[in-house]
């Protein structure tokens, strides 16, 4: 995101935008890519809700949290974009709050990768995640990305 010293993300973390609500698609390439035609738009603030429960160790990622809010709306896919939109949103939400934080680098993107649209990119990520006993690897020789290693072994399950 850009200009974010400029933005009061706690606000658009508060703005739900006349979520939750449901959509039908009809475009046949989503329905095949997602697995149906109902999809599930979840405010920022449920994002955040949920990235709270993550305890200490623990880590999540947001296809997890898409698929928990798809199966507890009885829809067929959350939609992936304001997902990873409302993630950072979340993120950005409780870098700025003095209280209330939200432990935001313990959500990682497909596949355990880093996120570098949070506050203090993958860098503030890499050393929190490694405070608390994961190993962060690098991949890559030009584009490269940073994952927890063997992520899957600390996931978090949303109850």
């Amino acid at each position: 995101m850009a200009n974010e010293n400029k933005k009061d993300f706690n606000a658009m973390l508060n703005d739900s935008k006349d979520m939750p609500k449901i959509q039908i698609i009809t475009d046949k390439g989503s329905i095949e890519k997602y697995g149906g035609d109902k999809m599930y738009f979840a405010p920022p603030i449920d994002y955040d809700r949920v990235m709270k429960k993550v305890p200490y160790g623990k880590l999540i990622t947001v296809g997890e949290i898409r698929e928990f809010f798809a199966k507890k709306n009885k829809a067929d896919f959350t939609e992936p974009i304001t997902a990873g939109i409302f993630v950072s949103i979340a993120a950005w939400a409780s870098f700025q709050r003095k209280e209330d934080k939200t432990p935001f680098w313990r959500t990682l993107k497909a596949g355990g990768e880093l996120n570098p649209k949070y506050p203090g990119g993958v860098e503030e990520q890499k050393k929190k995640l490694e405070e608390e006993g994961h190993t962060v690897i690098k991949k890559g020789r030009i584009n490269i990305r940073y994952y927890v290693k063997d992520y899957d072994k600390s996931l978090f399950m949303i109850t």
